[in-house]
């Protein structure tokens, strides 16, 4: 262990004695605790609500889906079996998807319609099994609609309703476009407003009645064993496929714009964030300043026994360095532990409060999800680290600068 070293802690150790040098140690290692720690928390939450909402949207969209250029498919069956042979694919579902208007009793509203195979639609999302009320088996003339929607148009389980698509038939009376009157057997709540507003599920057999599309459906819906190689994984299906009539696009692309809204709104906060850091930093450097005007004596004794600027430098360097690493790693392991409980800190607060943080009739995530990122927590230990670094030479520069003569002259 260097001189240096074992004299910056007992200056360190000493310092702790002393009213304002003291006071300015400490409020230097705890504010870069607490804003280690709230950083780290912040991004966990962060990561929280991101996969909580992609699962949500993954529900209605799927890893990826198949189709042609023409956005119909013949031999559906063929296709879907052949998919399933790849190895990274999970299941299969065939689907249309189609618009309409929607009328009920209270009203109309314009919809996008999707026709499934209920059995095969549950093993590739989970969104037929969040339902509000009712059941997804979509019977003869079912129909599951959104939660939203039920409760704009003003609608429950086994009202009826009528969907009028832009397909056209003529009969007797002449041209007219194509309608079918429709039961309501389930709601489901998907948690996203874009799908609960939205959207309605039908059968899929009734979905090639009512667009015309007899054998045919609009694309092949999968579900991968890796979400985050959904992209590779469909360009291997496809490729597999030996033709150029199909493409495939993964979640990814399907909500590239929803993705890179969150992904930037992380960013921004993290480096709002990070303010706090530098602040905190900051503070380390207005302690080894004070510090080094509160040693000046001894860096002129310990400078005419023989040491060297740059030794003195070292002394007050490590003073701030000890100071930052002890406190970027009680921010750290402090910072793993609220992340990890931060639901039932919460819970306890609005206990205590007497409110909700995010009222259920108000907000579709009603709670403080955490997803601990190891990459996250390294970015703000050596970010933090950096800085420290940063501050402790540059203000450790003093004591290199100090007049000896006339600090002895003084003293």
């Amino acid at each position: 262990m260097s001189i240096e070293f074992t004299i910056s802690n007992q200056y360190l150790c000493s310092s702790r004695k002393k009213g304002f040098v003291s006071f300015i140690s400490g409020v230097s290692m705890v504010g870069l605790i607490l804003s280690i720690v709230t950083l780290i928390t912040v991004l966990s939450v962060m990561n929280g609500f991101h996969k909580e909402l992609r699962d949500r949207v993954l529900n209605a969209i799927s890893h990826s889906y198949i189709t042609q250029y023409n956005n119909l498919i013949n031999n559906w069956q063929d296709l879907q079996a052949k998919i399933n042979q790849h190895p990274n694919i999970i299941s299969t579902s065939p689907y249309i998807e189609k618009y309409a208007l929607l009328s009920a009793k209270n009203g109309t509203q314009g919809i996008s319609v999707r026709g499934i195979k209920p059995d095969l639609e549950k093993k590739t999302s989970i969104l037929l099994n969040r339902i509000k009320s009712g059941n997804a088996n979509l019977l003869k003339s079912d129909i599951l609609i959104g939660a939203g929607l039920a409760a704009q148009l003003g609608v429950i389980i086994n009202d009826k309703i009528t969907l009028l698509t832009p397909k056209l038939s003529s009969n007797i009376i002449g041209i007219q476009s194509r309608f079918k009157r429709f039961t309501i057997s389930g709601i489901f709540d998907a948690g996203i407003s874009e799908y609960d507003n939205n959207l309605v599920f039908i059968s899929l057999e009734q979905a090639q009645k009512l667009y015309s599309m007899k054998g045919q459906v609009s694309g092949i819906r999968l579900k991968v064993d890796d979400l985050f190689n959904a992209k590779k994984i469909t360009q291997e299906v496809v490729a597999s496929l030996q033709s150029n009539q199909y493409y495939g696009i993964d979640w990814t692309e399907q909500k590239a714009n929803f993705i890179k809204a969150l992904n930037l709104e992380k960013q921004m906060i993290g480096i709002i964030l990070s303010l706090i850091i530098v602040m905190a930093v900051f503070n380390i450097v207005s302690m080894i300043v004070m510090m080094v005007a509160d040693k000046k004596a001894d860096i002129a004794i310990l400078r005419t026994l023989g040491m060297t600027p740059n030794r003195i430098v070292k002394i007050f360097f490590y003073q701030g360095l000890t100071i930052g690493l002890i406190g970027i790693t009680i921010g750290s392991i402090l910072g793993i532990l609220l992340s990890l409980n931060i639901e039932m800190v919460v819970s306890g607060i609005e206990s205590i409060l007497g409110f909700q943080f995010f009222p259920k009739d108000v907000f579709y995530i009603t709670r403080f999800p955490s997803e601990i990122h190891m990459i996250d927590i390294e970015k703000v230990a050596f970010g933090s680290f950096i800085l420290v670094i940063i501050a402790s030479i540059y203000s450790a520069k003093r004591a290199g600068k100090i007049d000896i003569v006339k600090t002895l002259n003084y003293e």
